[in-house]
Parts: C-alpha cells; structure tokens; sequence
C-alpha cells in the first residue's frame, strides 16, 4: 500500500530517508557529514519540501519501507529502506509516482548511482542531457521519461 505521508508519520519517513540516505551516499562523503543526516534532520527537510508544494508518500509493505515524493513532474526522493531493497519496491514506488505526475516526469540521479540509473532506465527515463556538477567528479543527471 502506497499512502500520502502525513504529519503522523512523518519521522517513519525521516528514518527511511536518513538510513537510505546515508547508504546511498556512504562512498561519496564524509563520516562527518553523513553523521548529520539524522532522522531529525531528514525530519525538518521533508517538512520543507511539503512546504514549498512537493507530496511524500510512503510504501507499506507489513512495514513501512520506502517513499517518494512528487512536485509537478518533478520525482525526488526516491528512496528505499537498505535491506528491503532488491525487492521491486523502488519500481512500485517510482510508478506510482509517475502517476501522480501532473507534467511529464523527470528526476536527478548522483552519477555514482548505478544502481538508480539502472531503475530509471528500466523504466523508460532517458537523459536530458542537463548536469550540475559538485566536487571530486560527481554530478547530478536529469532524466526524463521518454514519450514512446
């Protein structure tokens, strides 16, 4: 079950997104800066994101496991918890929020994220050719879902 994050169960979502985050970012950046993406962090950033339009949801699967959040057409967020993934969640979760999309949807991809990349393509994103470049070599990809 897919359900709209709500004020509730808002720090479940925070945990998801600091944990996942955290492991998705563990080769790329320091002990130091990943120690402060706590749940309480992550907490206040979701807060913001909602504040500024974007909805999060969140996939229930006994337990909570994984969210996505959805501005326009724009998917971010993506994340899901390190040891239930490999199991279809992140598909279950990006196709829902392909139909939640109200413009064409796109997304960011760190280019360290194969795995991500790999989840996208799959599912018909294709590079926009739009980068932003961060430090050491690593920067962030649009992708965009193809109109077949």
């Amino acid at each position: 079950m897919v359900k709209l994050v709500t004020q509730s169960d808002m720090m479940q979502a925070a945990i998801i997104h600091s944990e996942s985050w955290i492991e998705s970012h563990r080769d790329i950046c320091s002990p130091e800066f990943l120690a402060i993406h706590t749940p309480e962090r992550q907490k206040s950033y979701l807060e913001s994101e909602i504040a500024k339009g974007a909805q999060f949801y969140m996939l229930i699967v006994e337990k909570p496991v994984g969210i996505v959040s959805v501005h326009g057409g724009l998917i971010a967020n993506l994340y899901v918890l390190p040891n239930e993934q490999n199991k279809g969640y992140g598909t279950q979760l990006l196709s829902f929020a392909v139909e939640k999309c109200t413009e064409t949807p796109s997304l960011w991809i760190l280019s360290t994220n194969d795995g991500a990349k790999r989840l996208y393509e799959r599912n018909g994103f294709k590079p926009t050719g739009n980068i932003v470049q961060h430090t050491g070599g690593v920067y962030e990809q649009e992708l965009c879902l193809s109109q077949v």
